[in-house]
């Protein structure tokens, strides 16, 4: 299977995997699996650590290349057909680093591993990683604005 890990859903499976639903942790061990690691993921790690609201053993450079490399993740640059994809992308989701991740899943043809409902407003196949069954309709749950790793 391949698929795009969410940068939160990266971030959980190395600090906190009980926050991801089994199927998902199983799917993230499988090294069959192809799974992308998306440039966009690293910047927005990269912006968010050097912000202090989400805190790392060590420095993003490190953390992330280390990583990815350790899981045998394959990274996923962003190109211009990436980032010129979001004109016609509609805005439900007004996050640009998830925004960014679903137009590569787009024109790659990608499933996304996600636990964030607003990705099903978009025409990508969700692998669904919460703890929770993904429900219809509007998310009223907010996210925290500082994550620790």
């Amino acid at each position: 299977m391949n698929f795009l890990i969410d940068t939160h859903c990266w971030l959980w499976w190395l600090s906190e995997p009980e926050r991801l639903n089994p199927t998902a942790r199983r799917r993230i061990a499988n090294r069959r699996n192809a799974i992308s690691f998306s440039a966009g993921s690293a910047w927005e790690i990269a912006i968010k650590a050097g912000l202090g609201k989400l805190k790392l053993p060590e420095p993003a450079t490190d953390y992330v290349t280390s990583r990815v490399s350790a899981q045998g993740m394959i990274p996923l640059p962003i190109n211009q057909r990436h980032a010129l994809h979001l004109e016609r992308m509609p805005l439900h989701h007004r996050d640009p680093f998830d925004r960014i991740l679903i137009a590569q899943a787009q024109i790659e043809g990608l499933a996304v591993l996600t636990a964030d409902p607003q990705f099903r407003s978009y025409d990508v196949k969700i692998l669904w990683a919460g703890r929770s069954r993904l429900r219809r309709g509007p998310s009223k749950r907010r996210e925290s604005r500082r994550e620790t790793v």
